[in-house]
């Protein structure tokens, strides 16, 4: 029996001038969002300037409200997914979608979590970079021997022969080096401000989680697949548990992807702007249709190939 799921982006989807052309139908979901946060989230998007968009206390919510204000509308116009994932920050727009959440709950969350984030580590102390071309078990395993006396590892399993790495700054270079010799088609530092789902994220973490435990969590609605393990959310607390431990631990994209493909997911629709997630999905398993609805244009021609 075939199955739909829709996924949702996370940092780096982000750019000043994001949903322009959409309708009015997006301003309510930002108005909201702005509430909760006490700043104009939509002229910053509009606006920028890109510098504090790119901040990740500020990325964090762009992303999420973009998302699920297109999810919104796809709702209403009768998208009923069988289930749901996010890809780091994207399972939060999960859990509205799931239900776990509200929106404005979601919101106040992933600021939270972005100012922490951002916190955790001294800007230039820690980075990300991105490994191209080489198997996932070489990079854990050059991961393992530049880490020397520094934190150094795997953090976004990407799709097959794409690996996230993070940590300590020197670390990450050391690696680069060894990526290049051991014959990675390409391994560049990424810009971004911190070095996310590693253990110097483990501050950070510890602090989510008092947040966490005074937020009412409910039972997801429709199948949610989490970051850490890749299997469904079964409990509240379950589902607490893993998004503490996502903030320090990677990423199986691969494996999300693949665990929908095994359960008969036939089309996975990207919720949200850009379109990373849809290139990642066609490199994990080409037989799926992916299609996005980052635009106004492509979410009615997703809604007459789901309705």
């Amino acid at each position: 029996m075939s199955k739909l799921a829709f996924v949702f982006p996370g940092q780096g989807s982000q750019k000043v001038g994001m949903l322009q052309g959409w309708g009015k139908e997006l301003s309510g979901t930002f108005e909201l969002a702005s509430e909760v946060l006490g700043y104009d989230l939509w002229k910053l998007i509009q606006d920028g300037p890109v510098e504090r968009l790119n901040q990740t206390e500020y990325t964090q919510p762009a992303v999420l409200t973009s998302s699920l204000a297109m999810w919104f509308i796809a709702k209403e116009r009768g998208a009923a997914p069988d289930l749901v994932a996010g890809h780091s920050l994207g399972e939060y727009a999960a859990l509205v979608a799931a239900e776990v959440v509200s929106f404005e709950v979601a919101v106040s969350l992933v600021q939270k979590r972005g100012q922490l984030m951002q916190s955790a580590v001294p800007i230039g102390k820690g980075g990300m970079a991105a490994i191209l071309g080489l198997e996932d078990e070489n990079v854990v395993e050059i991961c393992r021997t530049c880490a020397g006396a520094d934190i150094l590892e795997a953090a976004n399993f990407n799709s097959p022969g794409q690996v996230v790495i993070a940590g300590h700054t020197e670390a990450i270079n050391r690696a680069l080096e060894a990526c290049n010799a051991a014959g990675a088609k390409r391994a560049i530092v990424l810009p971004v401000s911190a070095p996310f789902h590693c253990r110097l994220m483990e501050p950070a973490a510890a602090e989510m989680a008092t947040i966490l435990n005074d937020t009412c969590l409910s039972e997801p609605t429709i199948g949610l697949l989490q970051n850490v393990d890749a299997h469904y959310a079964r409990t509240t607390e379950h589902i607490r548990a893993n998004l503490v431990a996502q903030m320090s631990k990677a990423v199986l994209w691969t494996p999300i992807v693949q665990h929908m493909v095994k359960d008969g997911v036939d089309v996975i629709v990207e919720c949200g702007p850009g379109s990373v997630l849809s290139g990642l999905n066609r490199r994990i398993d080409k037989s799926v249709s992916t299609l996005g609805i980052s635009s106004e244009k492509e979410m009615g021609a997703v809604m007459e190939r789901i309705i």
